[in-house]
């Protein structure tokens, strides 16, 4: 089976440093584009397709909401979320089901515990057990779910690939990238995901977070709408210490992250990169898109040297702090 690019195509993109020794290193590849879309920036394999997992969300949003479902604000932002399964984010999946008198059960994707350590302790607490609500995708799906509804479309099979809801993802993700795809499989919240490059990601995302509200197209007003209702409601998006959550209250930026090392994210000005960590972890992901924006002068220096002591980066000696993950290309 062919997969994404190999380890002799990507390069280094961040350390843990431990005492001063770096102790791992991970790889991968990166895109950068200018306001104007141009690529400013490369490194490693930018054209091979890999799966955006959750970094397709606002893809798929969008072709809800412009499928006769109107979601603005929390309601946006939750559609797009890979939200960690707070009190509030479960109401507004609970409310977005509510629209249409639709059951939890209703929810395609798997039941799951938070991953916010409060909420799951509270859970615990209360004798709960896991529920599809709780999963970090479930926005996205009660959203999927109302667009069902609003278009009579049959809710049983619709993360099937050949459900007119699936179409319609496809296509909009088509219509941002200008790509069509190489692969598609199934995520792990059971929706389909499509195989693309990050030059491709790269340019759907930006052209989705520099989308006019004044546009004449709907498709261009509606993904303004999500991306303003993203940058409104940061919390919503990821949840407490999330590091989406904390580079868009912090900056300003767009920020949405997927599984398996997966990172795009837009600054004010509309600089975007779309980047992949070869070994599939998240935790540099973060870091390394804020330093590739600063390093384009979308973002000051200063302002990421600030949000990083947040990220959780530290690498810990006991109960000390000993050294850090960082960025390093």
């Amino acid at each position: 089976m062919t997969g994404t690019f190999s380890i002799t195509d990507s390069v280094e993109l961040a350390v843990v440093e431990r005492g001063g020794f770096i102790e791992s290193r991970h790889a991968g590849s990166a895109v950068v584009l200018s306001p104007d879309g141009e690529v400013v920036r490369a490194l490693g394999d930018v054209q091979s397709p890999i799966f955006p997992r959750s970094c397709l969300k606002p893809f798929q949003a969008v072709a809800v909401m412009t499928s006769g479902v109107n979601l603005r604000g929390e309601d946006a932002a939750i559609s797009t979320a890979s939200h960690s399964g707070t009190a509030a984010h479960v109401a507004l999946v609970r409310g977005l089901l509510d629209r249409a008198s639709l059951p939890v059960s209703a929810l395609g994707c798997p039941p799951a515990a938070p991953s916010d350590q409060a909420a799951r302790d509270q859970l615990v607490r209360s004798g709960g057990a896991r529920e599809r609500v709780y999963m970090n995708c479930s926005g996205k799906h009660a959203a999927m779910l109302l667009a069902c509804v609003a278009n009579e479309w049959p809710l049983e099979g619709y993360l099937d690939p050949g459900h007119s809801l699936q179409k319609r993802v496809l296509d909009v993700i088509e219509r941002f990238t200008g790509e069509r795809p190489a692969a598609t499989a199934v995520d792990g919240c059971g929706a389909p995901v499509h195989a693309i490059s990050l030059n491709a990601l790269a340019r759907g995302i930006q052209k989705i977070t520099t989308a006019a509200t004044a546009s004449p197209f709907a498709l261009y007003r509606e993904a303004a709408a999500l991306t303003e209702a993203a940058r409104a409601n940061p919390w919503a998006v990821g949840g407490p210490g999330q590091p989406d959550t904390i580079a868009m209250e912090r900056l300003g930026v767009f920020a949405k992250v997927g599984a398996e090392g997966i990172m795009v994210m837009t600054a004010p000005n509309g600089t975007t990169t779309a980047l992949k960590v070869l070994d599939g972890s998240s935790r540099a992901s973060t870091i390394i898109a804020l330093r590739l924006l600063a390093d384009a002068g979308a973002v000051e220096h200063d302002a990421v040297d600030a949000v990083q002591t947040e990220l959780d980066l530290w690498v810990m000696g006991g109960e000390r702090r000993v050294g850090q993950i960082r960025a390093n290309f």
